[in-house]
């Protein structure tokens, strides 16, 4: 018989003590197979204290668990020792003061006088939180050059956590440790585990994460743990908790509130229940009909299932299911990749995100014990063909680049209040027609440079900012015939195009958007007679817009633009106007007796063929210019 201080040691150390595994005990195709719970009997740690793990240096220690109630709770580790006693609900937390990074594996001790609970190969350093969905979630193996980072991935002072989808409004204050079954994927991955890098372990991890945190490893020295706390298909208010959401004043915000109660309130599992049966009743006599019967072991539905209260985009459902249970663990800092399925609901989904963004970023900083969290903001990558000079009005219609400017729009008004901790990427430029773009080393690496600048101080000098930082327009003005733009450092092209600058679209009141001619202000010329240019200073113009009041830049979903700093890096999305999405063709009469769903369906069809005339017609007049032009020359 195992003494239970054996069985609470094993427990800790993740090993099973069931008899050996039968073919019984393998996952089951489709369903989730949990090796170790969220909450053990006797003496346990919530899951987030491992061995194997990473604790976060030079912040006050927070440990928690579970125990026998009025049990006494000693935890020690590197020289500390902190004392609880356990409730009546089983649950106990102590706090050892904070320590400096250590690279040397150390042992953290429970105990409660009858068993003692060892957690081995204990690192101090640096903890990482990944939050988003599938963009985030996407893994190493998956990636442009994914393997030879794999096989290169021998960092083991870089420490792996991937957090299960959890249990929604039921969490508790750990998370189980299974093989999840993934319906995208269709195989299981190993959730819930302390993992140490190596080309074994990394090859499900999220692909930006590893590169951040094997960039910061490598330049520091300090060893780096990654919480990966991502789910694809998911939307900005599940990943706020739904406190926060409450507070919101915002009347899209309300509306999306109001909906998801509407919806959970309407929903009969009884109902739903008898309609899937029917269902289930009519496939199988449509099958029999055409001689392809049901298997025989088949049979109807039989289960109750929540409904739209499980459902992973409730406002506040993913915070609360794999959030939450991370609430009072001290880390370094968080990266947050989202805003695909944010895109459904036209402007009045835009402002929701704009609204709410900024809460997601409060509560994260909450949850983690820190309002100065550094907290790096990966804004929405790119989708569907690119945007092109020939096609370049058709694809502005798109709430994308409106989720990106909500975004940056939260960075921004971040720096301009003196958060110097809150960091930003832009995507837009690692171009693929597929919503997963596989590239995404860079932005791993552009996520590292911000860090690596801020929180680590590496990256050093007066030029320190420009190697992170996105330019900014410090000034506008609107001269005759073009706006002109003061930029907040030296623009120039991207390394692989062609040296004509893109990007920026102009429009005059009317709102019709055509691509802009961009070129730098000419302030003069020198003793040579040369012009002398500006190059921190943009002319936009267009001589199908003849007085210019607004511009747009990157604005679509795979934008053609290509204007970076010195160091490379990308001006973000952004605009000068506030027209929401379906006004971009204001001139169009919405026919009477639409419901909004309609309305924004219709909006969206005949906006894109009048933007899609309008680059015909621009086509055609550049075409004519150049026939012209060609005439001249020939004529002399």
């Amino acid at each position: 018989m195992l003494s239970r201080n054996l069985i609470a040691v094993a427990c800790a150390l993740g090993c099973s003590l069931a008899p050996p595994a039968s073919a019984q005990d393998e996952p089951v195709r489709g369903e989730d197979f949990v090796r170790v719970p969220a909450i053990g009997d006797g003496l346990c740690l919530s899951n987030a204290f491992q061995s194997h793990m990473v604790v976060q240096r030079d912040k006050p220690i927070a440990v928690w668990g579970w125990a026998t109630p009025g049990a006494e709770v000693v935890v020690e580790f590197a020289g500390q020792r902190a004392e609880g006693e356990a409730g009546a609900d089983r649950s106990w937390r102590v706090e050892l003061p904070a320590v400096p990074a250590n690279r040397s594996p150390q042992k953290l001790v429970v105990g409660d006088g009858e068993s003692t609970v060892i957690l081995e190969d204990v690192l101090v350093g640096d903890v990482w939180v990944l939050g988003g969905q599938s963009n985030m979630e996407f893994e190493i193996a998956k990636v442009d050059d994914g393997f030879l980072e794999i096989v290169s991935a021998n960092f083991p002072e870089l420490r792996l956590l991937t957090v299960p989808r959890g249990k929604g409004f039921g969490s508790v204050r750990s998370h189980q440790r299974l093989e999840e079954w993934s319906d995208w994927s269709k195989r299981h991955f190993t959730k819930g585990d302390w993992l140490v890098c190596s080309p074994e372990t990394v090859r499900d991890f999220s692909a930006i994460g590893y590169v951040f945190g094997r960039r910061l490893l490598m330049a520091s020295g300090v060893p780096i743990g990654l919480i990966d706390a991502s789910v694809g298909g998911t939307t900005v208010e599940t990943w706020t908790p739904e406190a926060s959401l409450s507070t919101i004043e915002g009347a899209e915000t309300r509306a999306m509130l109001d909906d998801w109660r509407e919806k959970i309130a309407a929903f009969d599992p009884h109902a739903d229940l008898e309609q899937r049966i029917a269902n289930y009743n009519r496939n199988k006599e449509a099958r029999a009909e055409r001689g392809d019967p049901l298997p025989a072991e088949s049979a109807p539905p039989a289960d109750l299932r929540p409904g739209p209260a499980a459902d992973r985009n409730r406002p506040g459902y993913c915070y609360a299911s794999m959030i939450r249970p991370f609430e009072g663990l001290a880390v370094a800092g968080a990266l947050f990749h989202q805003g695909y399925n944010n895109c459904f609901d036209g402007s009045e989904g835009a402002k929701m995100y704009a609204q709410v963004f900024p809460h997601l970023i409060a509560s994260w900083r909450s949850a983690f014990g820190d309002p100065q969290l550094p907290f790096c903001v990966i804004s929405l990558c790119t989708a569907g063909e690119p945007q092109t000079w020939e096609n370049f009005a058709k694809p502005m219609y798109d709430v994308g680049p409106f989720i990106r400017e909500a975004q940056h729009d939260a960075f921004r008004r971040l720096r301009e209040a003196g958060d110097t901790a809150v960091g930003f990427v832009s995507t837009y430029d690692l171009r693929r027609s597929w919503y997963h773009p596989q590239i995404k080393i860079p932005a791993g690496e552009r996520a590292a440079k911000w860090a690596l600048a801020t929180r680590y101080g590496l990256l050093t000098g007066r030029d320190a900012p420009l190697q992170w930082q996105p330019p900014t327009i410090d000034e506008v003005d609107r001269v005759e015939g073009a706006i002109r733009l003061t930029m907040s450092t030296e623009i120039k092209t991207a390394d692989d195009s062609d040296g004509r600058m893109l990007g920026f679209a102009i429009a005059g009141e009317d709102g019709k958007f055509y691509p802009a001619e961009i070129s730098y202000f000419q302030d003069g010329v020198d003793d040579r007679n040369r012009p002398k240019l500006k190059r921190d200073t943009l002319v936009l113009s267009s001589p199908f817009v003849a007085a210019p009041r607004h511009y747009r830049y990157a604005w679509a979903r795979n934008p053609m633009a290509n204007l970076v700093n010195r160091f490379g890096v990308p001006l973000a999305t952004q605009r000068s106007d506030d027209w929401i999405l379906e006004e971009i063709c204001a001139w169009l009469e919405v026919p009477d007796g639409m419901d909004a769903q309609g309305r924004r369906r219709w909006l969206g069809n005949n906006s894109r063929r009048e933007l899609e005339r309008l680059d015909t017609e621009r086509r055609l007049a550049e075409a004519q210019a150049e026939i012209e032009t060609l005439s001249e020359s020939l004529a002399k």
